[in-house]
């Protein structure tokens, strides 16, 4: 017999609560400069509950081709990756709609 999901009812083979997760989130991409006058691409709003942050950042830094790191619930990529990691995150599954470019 299939493993039926707690929260939705359906077999985890075809469970939808992931996706519907992805989209009631609100993500703010932003750009902020650090010391030194160097840019610091600022992803927030993922829910860290649902997404590991740390294997998403690590991808994004492979896509991105930079550094970074996550912590406290915020990815921070070195440079200006707005709209790459705008794209990353659509390819992801998450609604573009909901991904704001500051």
């Amino acid at each position: 017999m299939a493993d039926i999901c707690p929260i939705c009812g359906l077999p985890r083979d075809i469970c939808v609560c992931g996706e519907i997760g992805k989209e009631q989130q609100q993500i703010r991409v932003r750009l902020e400069t650090r010391k030194f006058g160097r840019p610091m691409t600022i992803i927030e709003g993922i829910n860290d509950k649902e997404t590991d942050l740390g294997r998403l950042a690590q991808k994004l830094k492979s896509f991105c081709a930079c550094g970074g790191t996550a912590k406290n619930g915020q990815i921070m990529l070195q440079g200006d990756q707005r709209e790459k990691a705008k794209n990353f995150l659509t390819k992801m599954g998450y609604p573009e709609q909901n991904i704001e470019v500051q």
